[in-house]
């Protein structure tokens, strides 16, 4: 994340994102693959790694399928298909916080301070009834929290640099430094 100042002084928080260019590796037909996609390849790999056999053919770092697009194989995707002012919606991969307790993980209020309750504050409590003796699916435990896909939606385009391929947007977007988005306009 980074600050820039607008015309009368402001101060924006701004995230700077690197879009592209990305790659258009193929195009999918409802003839031939029974839908319609295409295959975007983004970060070139710069040395010669032990890669399969299909990746022999596109040797990019991240490849991703979008169902909608008019583009042709071969063609560019740049940061220039964006403007100033428009909103887009940015997904990515949360920040993964690891195993977490019931109060954190679901806001749970935790046990009273007083009335006999000792080293249990922070306890879930009951889980379960007398008669089915189980615990029914969906009961809200300790678990992993974070690693999520999320989408924060209508966030502003503030500035393209289109030499440097970078997109600054208003605001936070999810996941950590180095996490690959999708924007979609």
């Amino acid at each position: 994340m980074s600050q820039i100042f607008d015309q009368t002084g402001k101060r924006v928080p701004v995230t700077l994102i690197e879009a592209g260019p990305c790659e258009v590796l193929q195009a999918k037909t409802e003839e031939k693959d029974g839908y319609s996609a295409l295959q975007i390849g983004f970060k070139k790999m710069e040395k010669e790694k032990k890669v399969g056999k299909s990746m022999k053919k596109k040797p990019y770092r991240f490849q991703k399928e979008f169902k909608n697009g008019e583009y042709n194989v071969g063609d560019q995707i740049d940061v220039s298909i964006f403007e100033e002012g428009e909103k887009v919606k940015v997904s990515g991969i949360s920040k993964g916080k690891g195993f977490q307790g019931a109060v954190k993980l679901w806001n749970f209020s935790g046990r009273n301070a007083t009335h006999g309750v000792k080293h249990e504050h922070r306890t879930l409590g009951s889980v379960g009834f007398t008669g089915p003796q189980r615990v029914f699916k969906g009961k809200k435990m300790p678990g992993r929290m974070g690693s999520e896909k999320i989408t924060v939606k209508n966030l502003k385009v503030v500035k393209v640099d289109k030499d440097n391929n970078l997109i600054a947007v208003k605001g936070a977007v999810p996941g950590r430094r180095g996490t690959l988005l999708e924007i979609k306009a």
